[in-house]
């Protein structure tokens, strides 16, 4: 079996801009690569057939994004492999770390490789734009600045970093979030370079706090903690993290979290783990 990581994002800021025609909201945001994963295993197989090993709670083997990527790759090839698709979870669903989109990226990137397609990476991020807007940056490989509906993708250097990241027990739906009509879209547009991440904001945190009060005792328990550079909302939600320069700062912070809050310490990553089998 071959197995390859898929490691979760951050959005340092999130601003959504305005609204296209077809519903799709425009955004500005910042990705940052973390050293917190999911793991994918891939054993292939000769007679075409595309299938999950293993069940995942709450996702239906029809809508798993590794199975619709593995497909539209396998459609858009003509190729006749198949493979069985072992899944381990970290990362939480709905908690707006990008999670799905990371996995249907490395299963698009893994079987590149392992059934020898030479697609390159500007074939590979259309193909992850069919399965959503966060899967580009994830074949992207790098931290990025990003535009559009999120496909639209410049690299971005960022200092080296820690994150306290929380998780609370909440499933947030991203097209909830975004058809709220508490939503504001006008937020004015910043251009690269020069901006500042720790002027930006997340435009969704407020829409989701209002609805979710337990988002906001996470967020202000983040808050009160000093040394942090940032502590925000990551895309939709639920998730909520800070910024430490120092690894010491962060463990200090979780070491401090209160009884029944959970959650994780990470380190930025400047490249994908599979950065090298990008072209």
């Amino acid at each position: 079996m071959f197995t390859f990581s898929a490691p979760a994002k951050l959005n340092l800021f999130l601003h959504v801009t305005g609204r296209r025609n077809d519903g799709y909201h425009l955004l500005q945001t910042v990705f940052r690569l973390l050293d917190f994963s999911d793991q994918l295993g891939f054993n292939l197989r000769g007679d075409g057939v595309i299938k999950r090993h293993n069940p995942i709670a709450g996702v239906p083997e029809e809508s798993d994004l590794c199975i619709r990527a593995a497909k539209l790759l396998q459609q858009k090839s003509g190729i006749n492999q198949g493979v069985e698709i072992f899944l381990t979870k970290r990362i939480p669903l709905g908690g707006g770390l990008g999670g799905g989109s990371s996995d249907a990226a490395t299963t698009l990137l893994a079987l590149n490789h392992l059934w020898n397609l030479n697609f390159n990476k500007n074939q590979l991020i259309e193909l992850g734009l069919q399965l959503g807007a966060d899967v580009p940056v994830f074949i992207f490989g790098e931290n990025a600045f990003a535009e559009g509906v999120g496909e639209k993708l410049v690299p971005i250097t960022l200092p080296p970093a820690w994150y306290l990241v929380l998780i609370p027990p909440l499933h947030i739906s991203t097209a909830e979030v975004f058809s709220s009509k508490e939503l504001t879209r006008n937020t004015i547009p910043i251009k690269i370079p020069p901006f500042s991440i720790w002027q930006g904001h997340n435009d969704l945190e407020s829409v989701v706090c209002q609805k979710y009060p337990e988002v906001v005792v996470y967020l202000e328990w983040l808050k009160q903690l000093k040394n942090t550079t940032i502590a925000a909302m990551s895309g939709s939600g639920a998730c909520v993290f800070a910024e430490f320069e120092a690894e010491s700062a962060a463990r200090a912070a979780f070491a401090q979290l209160p009884a029944g809050m959970d959650g994780f310490v990470a380190q930025g990553l400047d490249h994908h783990p599979m950065y090298d089998y990008l072209e």
